[in-house]
């Protein structure tokens, strides 16, 4: 048979020349645009949920105005969107520290998810601790297919997720701070719901705020790994040990060991997209001096970029927020946070 003779050798050896010829395409690069360059989208969240003082905050503006597009560019990446939350004109009269901090929530998650997945790298410049439900709740619905469901109206279905192709992805989360914030109303000794996002994004507690935010379902307590923690009273402490949290502390953070790379090949293996969350209270005090001092111990802006690069090497990394610059910040607390952006690129880029 003349199938398997010479004449169809030479046809198969044509058609393997061809096919190696042909460019690759470049938009099945992750986060790779038409200009071929990294696709980063910047999202500054400048409303925090604080009963005490200001609702705006100039740490994400700080970040914005310092040179982080120029640090970018020079990075090789191209910073395709800027946006600054704002609370929209119809909600401004909504009272409530926390009911605002839950619609400003909504508004940072859908500057998100209007994108697809792996179209672009999420950079969250955030107030602190707060932005956490959002960011993830832009990550869980990223892609118009997986929008938050609304009625004839326009108004938000809470409590109704998509089912199908559509439902949520699962959002794995990289918590790095010194607090824990896995505090619930009853375990708080300050009632400040800024020790308790964590524990709220995980389905613990507030859960109108929560679905209000967009988080539907809540994550999952498999899905977090805190990095760092230090800082937790004895009932959160309980709570983070009656769940599936896994840890990591500050010495394996310091000198990355096989731990963590064990831990994001666990992430990986559950999870649809990983956000990586820092608040910067973990640096030493010497690159964060405005902020309160602290009796625990730091980590280098040097050493945290390191460990940020190791994580950001896995793909399923698809976000960062940095959180918690104070408003008056020096130049060397933004070069310190900088720096963690940088290891952040430069582990996506050596994928």
């Amino acid at each position: 048979m003349r199938i398997c003779g010479k004449p169809m050798v030479r046809w198969c050896c044509v058609v393997v020349s061809v096919l190696m010829l042909l460019p690759s395409p470049v938009s099945t690069q992750q986060y790779v645009g038409a200009s071929g360059r990294l696709s980063v989208v910047i999202v500054a969240d400048p409303y925090s949920d604080t009963r005490t003082g200001p609702e705006l905050v100039e740490g994400p503006g700080l970040l914005l105005a310092g040179g982080i597009r120029r640090l970018l560019e020079d990075m090789d990446c191209e910073v395709v969107r800027v946006t600054t939350v704002q609370m929209p004109s119809q909600l401004e009269r909504e009272y409530g520290e926390w009911n605002r901090a839950s619609l400003t929530n909504r508004t940072l998650g859908k500057t998100i998810y209007e994108s697809d997945k792996g179209e672009h790298f999420f950079i969250g410049l955030l107030s602190g601790s707060k932005s956490l439900v959002g960011m993830l709740a832009g990550l869980q619905h990223l892609g118009p297919d997986r929008e938050p469901l609304q009625d004839g109206r326009g108004r938000d279905i809470l409590g109704l997720p998509r089912l199908g192709e559509s439902k949520p992805l699962k959002v794995g989360l990289v918590w790095i701070s010194q607090r824990g914030d896995f505090n619930t109303p009853n375990t708080s000794m300050e009632g400040d719901m800024g020790g308790m996002n964590v524990a709220v994004a995980a389905g613990l507690s507030n859960t109108t705020l929560r679905q209000q935010a967009g988080l539907d379902p809540p994550i999952s307590t498999k899905h977090i790994v805190m990095a760092g923690v230090q800082n937790t009273n004895p009932y959160e402490e309980s709570n983070i040990d009656n769940s599936f949290i896994e840890r990591v502390s500050i010495e394996e953070m310091r000198k990355p060991s096989g731990l963590v790379d064990a831990q994001m090949e666990r992430l990986s293996n559950l999870t649809d997209v990983i956000y990586v969350h820092v608040d910067l209270s973990i640096l030493s005090a010497s690159e964060m001096p405005d902020l309160p001092a602290s009796p625990y111990e730091g980590i280098s802006s040097h050493g945290l970029a390191a460990f940020l690069e190791k994580l950001f090497a896995f793909p399923k990394a698809t976000a960062m927020g940095i959180a918690g610059l104070p408003n008056d910040a020096d130049e060397v607390s933004l070069r310190a946070a900088y720096k963690l952006i940088e290891g952040a690129i430069g582990g996506v880029q050596n994928r």
